[in-house]
């Protein structure tokens, strides 16, 4: 697992790019800027979602697709299981045995 994953989920404007990925899929980074300004009231810059968005790749939690001019980003959830994976939670639905 790679601490740019840990990098990329550490910053609180990465982590609301990734609420609105996971909202809608397959934004354009001019619809990612105008929700991030609407919604959340970020004044942040173009250049400041694509940087942001470049490390969210990096990462693995965001996959990019062309059509045209146009560049489409998705969430990809991947590396997030793989966090799951290696600190798995226990199961605390049943009361565990207690042997003498």
């Amino acid at each position: 697992m790679a601490d740019d994953l840990f990098k990329a989920l550490a910053d609180p404007t990465r982590r609301t790019i990734l609420d609105e990925l996971s909202e809608k899929s397959g934004q354009t980074l001019f619809e990612i800027c105008a929700r991030l300004s609407m919604k959340h009231q970020l004044g942040i810059s173009r250049q400041g979602v694509s940087q942001h968005l470049a490390l969210l790749e990096a990462a693995g939690l965001v996959e990019t697709r062309r059509e045209g001019r146009y560049k489409f980003h998705e969430l990809n959830t991947a590396p997030l299981r793989q966090i799951a994976e290696r600190w798995p939670v226990p199961d605390t639905s049943e009361p565990e045995e207690i042997t003498p």
